[in-house]
């Protein structure tokens, strides 16, 4: 409950006994004619039951804060995700499921409708055969040539305190 003042009405401008009043959100001093106005003030901080001066619960703050805190840390742009890459010795993989089940390179291209030139320099690995390739050759030959790769790296602020450009040039002019 507000407390009662003897200072002067705030709207009126009358010298009376005043009390506090909410008038449109702002907070006044208003004698009993003018309190018609304005809904009886109530001090945040005498009767606060979980709430902060604003209103809003202190469990609301909470989670505000914890979300906050959350945006500010480094972001794992690679955290949770695998990507799958081509294996490294994908030419022989290939030659040798190709040579068990078709002996005859030609056959073979014919029968996945790629050129005989195409699927040799594959095999010799001076090509890397895009992924629509790959996915015919491992159904053709029942072989895996793509395996998972996790990858490392992050992007975020140099607030946590990890190696920068500049402390990279400081440390390769260090070498010199």
């Amino acid at each position: 409950m507000a407390e009662r003042t003897k200072s002067q009405c705030e709207m009126c401008g009358k010298n009376v006994s005043t009390r506090t009043y909410t008038v449109q959100g702002a907070r006044m001093n208003l004698c009993m004619d003018c309190s018609r106005f304005g809904d009886e003030y109530n001090d945040p901080r005498a009767s606060s039951g979980g709430r902060s001066s604003s209103g809003t619960s202190d469990a609301v703050i909470q989670q505000r804060l914890e979300k906050r805190e959350k945006r500010r840390q480094t972001k794992d742009i690679y955290s949770g995700s695998e990507t799958t890459e081509l294996r490294a010795d994908y030419g022989r993989v290939i030659r040798q499921a190709r040579e068990k089940k078709w002996p005859n390179l030609k056959d073979f291209a014919e029968s996945i409708g790629e050129k005989q030139l195409t699927l040799s320099k594959i095999e010799a690995q001076t090509l890397t055969p895009d992924d629509k390739i790959v996915a015919k050759l491992e159904k053709a030959l029942g072989i895996t040539l793509r395996e998972a790769v996790s990858s490392a790296g992050s992007i975020g602020g140099s607030q946590t305190g990890g190696m920068t450009l500049g402390n990279f040039i400081r440390v390769e002019e260090k070498k010199k």
